[in-house]
């Protein structure tokens, strides 16, 4: 066995602390070969139990494990709750930067879920809002990085977590934070959009995809505050796209609201991409032979937690009938289609006897294939 875990130590002030020498299976080693301190050093972890102690360590640091995912492990950690906090605003490891913020919001949202399902307000907390405030205003971080480190966790990773999923409040809460996030950090969401806007030709490289992806995600942030001001500026970003993926990113942000312009916007990208195979297929052009457009399209509809389990039972009804009208025409695609149903367990008893009853209904079905079953 033999585990790399890269590791870092962080100063009260969140700097990396020098690392010189380690003592290990009894011998004092310098961790570089050149004699040189450093601020990252890789443990060689080969036994079930073993120690490592820094020498030179003046003050109690906060421990960046497994930096640039060292290792491919779940890592479990005595890191506290503001240890994360800490890391989220200071270390200088991208990655262990962006779990952190990922643990934290998932354990964040949960709380949420569990507040919301008890009565009680939802209240955002303000570290967290703080974490997000240091990685939006720091200037030298990748762009790529940051669009990332600001993204919340998806609806199905958060159902995934609990033991009685409800997709509705799951919902609720991500929008919440969303909102109370653009809400707090308006002036810093909206500066990120103006510094990363660009009249030039569209070009496909590292730079210029990150700062767009950066760019689109600050602008759903202030989108999602349904204020005029940005739902314009989201419409603005929409009408001066030279091309369908920039377009479609403003369509995004202005989509999520239930306003008027959304379906104006809706039925204009329609109508100037619908020979694209790319674009959203609805309406005539979507054929169900194409096992591409399905995936993008039914696929894309199942990842919409709120639509696929709606409380009516309508999402779970519309799945079940294109799954058998699938399966009479490729028995291969309604069955990666159906694996839509694999976690019908996982949620409310209401959902569960709708979901349920769907399936019962495509085992019923006569001439059912093999590969569905």
């Amino acid at each position: 066995m033999l585990i790399p875990i890269a590791v870092g130590l962080l100063d009260s002030n969140g700097k990396d602390i020098p690392l010189s020498f380690i003592y290990h299976n009894g011998a004092l080693q310098p961790v570089s070969s050149s004699g040189q301190s450093v601020s990252t050093t890789i443990l060689r972890v080969t036994k079930k139990e073993e120690e490592f102690v820094f020498t030179d360590i003046f003050e109690k640091p906060t421990p960046s494990l497994l930096r640039g995912y060292s290792a491919p492990i779940r890592l479990q950690s005595d890191l506290t709750e503001d240890d994360l906090f800490f890391l989220l605003a200071n270390d200088s490891d991208e990655f262990n930067r962006w779990e952190a913020g990922q643990i934290l919001a998932r354990k964040l949202m949960l709380n949420l879920v569990d507040d919301f399902q008890n009565n009680k307000p939802l209240v955002l907390n303000s570290n967290f809002v703080g974490g997000f405030k240091r990685i939006l205003t720091d200037s030298s971080l990748d762009k790529e990085f940051v669009a990332k480190a600001i993204t919340l966790p998806g609806e199905g990773e958060m159902m995934d977590l609990m033991e009685v999923a409800d997709p509705d409040v799951v919902h609720i809460v991500r929008s919440f934070i969303r909102k109370q996030l653009a809400s707090e950090l308006k002036s810093e969401f909206l500066s990120t959009v103006e510094n990363n806007k660009s009249s030039g030709e569209y070009v496909f490289d590292h730079s210029n995809m990150s700062r767009r992806a950066l760019k689109n995600v600050a602008l759903t942030y202030l989108a999602s505050l349904e204020d005029q001001e940005f739902t314009d500026l989201a419409l603005q970003e929409y009408k001066t796209a030279t091309n369908m993926t920039k377009q479609f990113a403003a369509l995004a942000s202005i989509a999520q609201n239930p306003v008027k312009i959304r379906d104006d916007v809706l039925a204009d990208f329609y109508e100037k991409w619908q020979n694209d195979y790319l674009k959203l297929l609805s309406h005539p052009t979507f054929d169900l032979h194409n096992p591409n457009k399905v995936y993008f399209l039914i696929g894309g509809f199942c990842g919409l937690s709120v639509n696929f389990h709606a409380k009516d039972g309508s999402g779970y009804e519309f799945m079940g009938d294109i799954v058998l009208q699938l399966d009479k025409i490729n028995p291969q695609v309604a069955s990666r289609m159906v694996s839509a149903f694999s976690r019908w367990k996982r949620y409310d008893e209401t959902r569960q006897k709708l979901a349920k009853a769907q399936l019962e209904k495509i085992l019923s079905s006569n001439g059912l294939s093999k590969n569905v079953v």
